[in-house]
């Protein structure tokens, strides 16, 4: 359960966040979930409900210990996105539609070729961007001072 770096890391990652995988090796062959997380660093995902294990977690200040079921990471390549017309898994491709947009698409023996959309999750942040201005902000009325004269061609 260690942190462990990956020796070749994947440079294009095909299956995103909030994508339905089959899992295809494993205990939990056959079987498919969403994604809930991508560990890029380590080329594992987290599918949620799937690949449990028992981890024993130890009693400390504030909260209460015991053994508790997680959900282990899976590496990628034990796991394939689901066709979305055929139900069964398949490859990914990339492809330009006539009017320029550049979608995903099954591809594969078994797959129908149908256009994959993107997951709706991956439109929210993870971290919502900050609404109110930090301490390391600049003032908005510094930005907006005008501290050149083009004209003139001399500084403020």
């Amino acid at each position: 359960m260690g942190w462990k770096a990956a020796e070749k890391l994947i440079r294009h990652w095909k299956i995103l966040r909030g994508d339905n995988v089959m899992i295809i090796r494993g205990k939990d062959k056959g079987e498919t979930g969403l994604i809930k997380r991508v560990i890029r660093s380590q080329n594992r995902v987290i599918v949620d409900g799937k690949n449990l294990v028992k981890k024993h977690i130890k009693q400390g200040e504030g909260h209460t210990g015991g053994i508790f079921s997680i959900e282990a990471p899976l590496h990628v390549s034990n796991v394939q996105v689901v066709d979305p017309v055929t139900g069964k898994p398949c490859k990914i491709g990339y492809k330009y539609l006539e009017d320029g947009t550049k979608v995903r698409y099954a591809r594969g023996m078994n797959a129908s070729g149908a256009v994959i959309p993107r997951p709706e999750i991956l439109k929210e942040r993870r971290k919502p961007r900050p609404t109110s201005p930090g301490p390391k902000d600049t003032p908005i009325e510094l930005v907006l001072e005008k501290t050149y004269d083009e004209k003139a061609g001399i500084a403020n």
